[in-house]
């Protein structure tokens, strides 16, 4: 018998899973399970019910939470300010009519689907996507082990592909449908495995390049591919009787390539309005956004974004010709305010420099008719700053996401961090804040200009261990520009109009709730800085800007006592195929009442 088990599990290793075993199963399980139980808490989906017992020393006690008839899961926890409910994983536990039960993250979701409002046509997609968490988390747990403090002193692509939980809010955050085990050791983030990218000439009658300022057709393929690459290009396409000057140049992840371009475009290729002419020299890894890839061997070149269609956390990862043409443009616009306000130095923007889509394929011609779907976002790609060439001697960047990142033994990079700096920790907590929120908020007043500043979004730049600067990225997707000021009509897409209440969301929503409560709960929990001290600084932040800029203060209140709710996972559990319309993102948005602001009760008198 147990030679039988250890045969099983050498063909399971030898068929690339080795991940899927019994342990690293059930730690996986615990995390999912653990983390539902805080996120749909949190979204207000299900109410735990406090039960007997005394508080431990950090003031966890015990709950219950019933899920369906006879199934009950019992656990230890604290509700921190925001209703984070901080809960200790090794605490979880799960009952059938009275029996312990093995914890099961899919489980979990089947029995609250009715409290989640799942549709049942989608519910087994979210499972799916469920399940491919789970996948990933054990594939982290079986291969990668890093120290968090060691982490904290690491490069920015060490640390980029040794970041394990995703996007801190999202329970089904690491989905990836499309992809076979192979894939994700090829070209998922926390693979770190180097990617040549695939190159394709496009028919140039059918391909729009937009580039921002400073750039052009010459010098972007100059600077990022050089002239050995152009020329053996060329060559290929004069090989085949064509004319190099009749095309430009899309790169394409290996596996869209593979699956898509090779099948779903095999008529454009057979008449040669797509023509692959080579694998790229460069070595890249992909990041955390995972179709965004880095360039190993010349860090100063530029990222590289691709199409991947891969379903996602609520998206088929793909990337519209259409949407993309005036990301250049909003860049520009964007960067130029923010380079033109003296309170914004050491606050930057990767610029999106440049965009190319092929859009002559059947799938644009339904598209003339007012016919859209997922076809018309298979090829194409832009071209994104790299923060290498903009760090000064003494300075290095690290993904923000890392603030958040606990390795398996529990320990914090944060910590790691903290303690490096010599700080203390609400010395190092303003430095941060004056390194990130400062200038998102006055962007914000002062500009009405509004980013998606999530951890994955924001590079940090650190001075020893110390935030002191910060780039936002990903922006001709993800900036909003409120009020009725002047835009070049290329900008004019992401102009949106909504009431004071609303646009601070971006505030509130993105910043307070989506990333710093989940830093709070680090710092409280490793005994660094209580909850309440933490907020105390972010009020501080936002006082010391007032002080500075009291006219930009008077016609918004920060320190209302409450704001909406505005819950992520109601999104994706609504619609795990498609979360926001990006056309129209704020009449997507799933509010569930109101949360106490936890500024507050360290502002003005009121």
């Amino acid at each position: 018998m147990t030679a039988g088990v250890a045969e099983r599990d050498d063909l399971t290793a030898d068929l690339g899973a080795a991940h899927l075993e019994p342990a690293a199963m059930a730690q996986a399980h615990r995390h999912v399970v653990t983390k539902a139980i805080s996120e749909f808490g949190h979204e207000r989906l299900v109410s735990p019910e406090p039960t007997d017992g005394p508080a431990d020393a950090l003031g966890r006690t015990r709950w219950s939470l019933t899920t369906a008839p006879g199934v009950r899961y019992r656990f230890a926890a604290r509700v921190l300010p925001l209703e984070h409910w901080d809960v200790v994983p090794a605490s979880v536990s799960r009952s059938i009519d009275g029996a312990d039960a093995p914890l099961d993250a899919l489980a979990l979701v089947d029995e609250l689907q009715a409290d989640l409002g799942i549709p049942d046509p989608l519910l087994g997609t979210y499972l799916e996507e469920v399940s491919a968490t789970l996948a990933g988390a054990a594939w982290k747990l079986h291969h990668r082990r890093a120290d968090a403090r060691e982490l904290a002193r690491a490069d920015l692509q060490t640390v980029e592909r040794s970041m394990t939980e995703g996007h801190p809010a999202f329970v089904a955050n690491n989905g990836r449908i499309g992809f076979g085990l192979a894939d994700s050791a090829a070209y998922a983030p926390e693979a770190g495995s180097p990617v040549r990218l695939v190159w394709v000439a496009a028919r140039r009658e059918s391909t729009h390049l937009a580039c921002g300022a400073g750039v052009d057709e010459e010098r972007l393929y100059a600077g990022q591919l050089g002239a050995e690459q152009l020329a053996r290009f060329a060559g290929r396409l004069r090989a085949l009787g064509l004319d190099p000057a009749d095309y430009l140049y899309v790169p394409v992840h290996p596996w869209q390539w593979d699956h898509r371009l090779a099948v779903t475009f095999a008529a454009d290729l057979g008449r040669r309005d797509l023509v692959p002419v080579g694998l790229g020299e460069d070595r890249y890894q992909a990041q955390q956004s995972i179709r965004t890839f880095f360039d190993l061997d010349r860090p100063d070149r530029h990222y590289v974004k691709v199409a991947l269609a891969i379903q996602n956390m609520g998206f088929l990862r793909g990337l519209s010709p259409a949407y993309m043409r005036p990301t250049p443009a909003i860049n520009d616009w964007v960067a130029g305010v923010v380079d033109g306000d003296p309170e914004l130095a050491g606050f930057g923007i990767l610029r999106e420099l440049a965009s190319i889509g092929y859009t002559g394929d059947a799938y644009h011609r339904m598209a003339a008719r007012g016919v859209r779907g997922p076809h018309q976002k298979m090829v194409a790609a832009l071209w994104r700053e790299s923060p290498v060439p903009r760090l000064a001697p003494g300075e290095r960047a690290m993904t923000m996401a890392a603030l958040l990142h606990r390795d398996a033994e529990g320990r914090s990079l944060a910590g790691g961090l903290i303690a490096d700096s010599g700080l203390d920790p609400a010395e190092w907590l303003r430095r941060y804040l004056d390194a990130y929120l400062r200038p998102v908020l006055h962007c914000l007043l002062a500009h009405d200009l509004a980013f998606m500043p999530h951890g994955e979004n924001v590079i940090l730049v650190l001075r020893g261990s110390t935030p002191s600067g910060a780039f936002m990225k990903d922006i001709g997707e993800e900036v909003a520009v409120f009020g009725d000021r002047p835009l070049p009509a290329d900008v004019e897409r992401v102009r949106v109009d909504l009431p004071d209440d609303v646009r601070l969301l971006s505030v509130f929503t993105d910043v307070f709730d989506g990333f710093l409560r989940y830093l709070a709960g680090i710092l409280d929990a490793d005994g660094l800085l209580p909850a309440g001290e933490f907020w105390r600084g972010v009020a501080g932040c936002l006082l010391d800007h007032r002080a500075a800029h009291p006219d930009l203060h008077r016609r918004f209140d920060l320190f209302a006592p409450e704001f909406a709710h505005s819950c992520l996972n109601r999104l994706q559990l609504r619609n795990t195929l498609q979360m926001v319309d990006l056309a129209d993102q704020a009449s997507s948005l799933q509010y569930a009442g109101t949360l106490a602001n936890p500024v507050a009760p360290y502002g003005p008198p009121r």
